[in-house]
This record gives C-alpha cells, sequence and structure tokens, in this order.
C-alpha cells in the first residue's frame, strides 16, 4: 500500500485475513495468472490495453497515457467506476492493484475517489510484488513443515480420507485433477501460476495457524499438466509414508461411483447432451494415453471391455459392467506400477492399514509438537 510497510508482513496479512483484492489488470493477464481472493474489474479491455501498449513503443508513456484517457472515457468510463464501487460496497476492505502498483492502479483509486470520495487502498508493487513473495514462500515454506505422505493403490479411496483430516492438504483439489491418466475433470485445471499462487497461500495460512504438521496425498511431480514447485515435491520425497489398504472389489466400487456415476451426473449437470457419447470419448482418450506403457493387446482387451460396458449401459441403464474395464485395468496397470513405486520407497513406510487405523494415527499427528 502507499505507507511504509514491509511487504512481506502486509503480504502475509493479505493472504492470511483473506483481504479482497480489486485486481485491474486486462482480462488476458488476470487469465494468466491471479489471487484466489481477486476478482478482474479491469481498467482496459484486451483490446485497449493493445493498442495503448502499441503507443508506448512508438510514441512514449504521456502519448500512451492520452490514448488510455479517450478510450476509457464517458460511459464507459462511469461503467467501470459503478463496477469498482458496487465492489466496495460489499467489501469495503478491499485492496486494489494492477501489474507493478503502477498507472492503472493509481488511476482507478484517482476515478473512485473523484465519484465517491473512499480512498482504496493501493497495493505497492502490484501482482508482480506479490506474486514474488509467493513464490519465495513456495521455496522456503516446505522447511517449516514435517509432512506425512499418505498412498494407497488407486481407489482405494485416498481422498476419502484426506477430507476426514483437519491437518491435510489436497493436492489434487488444488490442480483440479485426480492425479491419474483417468483423472481429468470436467473443468479446466488452473494455470500453473494459478496452481502455485493458490498452493502459496494455503501454506503461508497453515504456517501462520502454526500447524506444521500435513498430510499430503502421495503424489508424482506432476498432477496433470500442473507441476508440483520443486522445494515442495522436495520435502515430500523425504517424508515417511502411510499406506492405505482398501479390499480389491471396494476400490472398483469406488471408481465406479468417481469416475463413472458421478462424472456422468455432473455432465448432465452441466446441461451436456449426449452424455454417454461424450464421457466414452473422454475415457477412451485417456486409455490412448496410457496405450504404450499398457502394450497394444492389453489395451485393445481393456478398450474393448469399456465399449461394451458404454453399449449396455446405454441400451438398458446397466452400469455394472463397468467394473470388467475397471478391474482389468487395476490388475494389468495401476496395481504393478503402483507395487513398483513403492517398493522403492519401503524404508519410507511408518504404517500400512485400513482407512479406520489411519485416520486414527493422522488424527494424533495433528497437532505441532
Amino acid at each position: 500500500m502507499e505507507d511504509a510497510v514491509e511487504h512481506e508482513k502486509l503480504f502475509q496479512r493479505l493472504v492470511v485475513e483473506g483481504t479482497p483484492l480489486i485486481d485491474v489488470r486486462s482480462p488476458k493477464e488476470f487469465a494468466e495468472g491471479a489471487f484466489e481472493t481477486a476478482v478482474n474489474l479491469p481498467l482496459m479491455d484486451d483490446e485497449e490495453r493493445h493498442l495503448v501498449g502499441i503507443r508506448y513503443a512508438e510514441e512514449g508513456s504521456d502519448a500512451a497515457l492520452e490514448l488510455g484517457h479517450e478510450l476509457v472515457s464517458g460511459e464507459k468510463k462511469e461503467a467501470r467506476v459503478q463496477d469498482w464501487l458496487a465492489f466496495l460496497e460489499k467489501h469495503p476492505d478491499a485492496v486494489i492493484y494492477c501489474f507493478r502498483g503502477g498507472m492503472r492502479s493509481k488511476i482507478a483509486r484517482e476515478w473512485i475517489q473523484a465519484e465517491s470520495g473512499i480512498a482504496v487502498p493501493r497495493l505497492d508493487g502490484g501482482y508482480k510484488a506479490f506474486r514474488r513473495y509467493l513464490i519465495e514462500g513456495l521455496d522456503t515454506l516446505p522447511d517449516e513443515f514435517e509432512f506425512i505422505l499418505l498412498a494407497g493403490r488407486t481407489g482405494s479411496g485416498k481422498t476419502i480420507l484426506l477430507k476426514k483430516l483437519r491437518n491435510a492438504v489436497d493436492l489434487e483439489k488444488l490442480a483440479n485433477h485426480r492425479g491419474s491418466a483417468f483423472g481429468k475433470a470436467l473443468s479446466p485445471q488452473p494455470t500453473q501460476i494459478n496452481f502455485e499462487n493458490n498452493l502459496a497461500f494455503e501454506l503461508i495460512r497453515r504456517s501462520e495457524a502454526k500447524n506444521n504438521r500435513l498430510v499430503l496425498e502421495d503424489e508424482s511431480r506432476g498432477i496433470g499438466r500442473r507441476i508440483i514447485p520443486p522445494a515442495l515435491f522436495a520435502a515430500m520425497r523425504r517424508s515417511p509414508i502411510v499406506i492405505l489398504e482398501t479390499p480389491f472389489e471396494q476400490r472398483v466400487e469406488t471408481i465406479l461411483g468417481e469416475y463413472v456415476l458421478e462424472t456422468q451426473k455432473k455432465m448432465r449437470e452441466n446441461g451436456e447432451k449426449n452424455v454417454l457419447n461424450l464421457w466414452e470419448e473422454m475415457m477412451a482418450a485417456s486409455l490412448a494415453a496410457i496405450r504404450k506403457r499398457l502394450g497394444t493387446e492389453r489395451h485393445a482387451k481393456v478398450a474393448k471391455l469399456l465399449s461394451t460396458a458404454v453399449q449396455s449401459q446405454r441400451n438398458d441403464g446397466d452400469t455394472t459392467p463397468h467394473r470388467k474395464w475397471i478391474a482389468a485395468l487395476l490388475k494389468q496397470y495401476y496395481d504393478p506400477m503402483y507395487d513398483h513405486q513403492i517398493e522403492a520407497r519401503k524404508e519410507k513406510i511408518l504404517l500400512r492399514g485400513d482407512a479406520d487405523t489411519l485416520e486414527r494415527f493422522l488424527r494424533s499427528e495433528e497437532k505441532a509438537p
């Protein structure tokens, strides 16, 4: 802000208190990376910013500023000021920023004050400084925590258990991906920048609350297309592991519920037509992505089981045949891969057990020493 406040303490307070933020950058900038507490109410839209950028490159800052005022004037200016004021009415503690805390947020603040008398705080250094603070946090914060990794075969119910724990951080939820080849969500994953920003928010809040023992699901470096930051991933690889053991039949039912029934239900709720066709295309694409590792012959068998199951569901609504391709995929692909990976890290294993056993153990680890 404009007062001389130490940046780190200020940024920490914005995160911990969840202070609402008004981001006046263009929609394109916002889409590439933003903060979870921010709303995009731009001073200029993408085209206006593009034109001002050209003028700046050709004629300098004064000419660019003049063009900006020409492009955002009259009714357009009034509409944008009213958008800011409407947000401030609901969130009077909001802070405004642009990319570097410079001209755009300065102009927006001046317009707001001229219209309403409100002197909205402006974030000194803007998005760039706040983002730098979060990135530095991702480099240093993992050393503050003691992590326990929750492992288990596909379908064992790890996410269900994580949701019961106060000291768990759900990386897959932050990445909007279940972590497997079939884990793509119906909505897009966040950008890598947003994944990192949201993860940093989570760790900063946990650190401030002195919640220093955290449970994470045992993940590979990539969750879908999002990459776990290096310092956190290195800390995870050093951490002890507990393994959730679940009967095979229960795992099949879990996958049937999550990947088949629940996903199709969400597609219908989203207004999708031809849900079965779209779902089959999505599953076939996921299966094709692991064809090389699965092997041509096994891929063909699983693909046929999948097609048969969809046809049965299409004909009479019977979903039970889905269990066959799920079981085949677990036995022929996921379980062997998991066994190989966990064998290489068996010295890290603290405990094996069912959901109740692990929940009791992990709850006993919730408080910091």
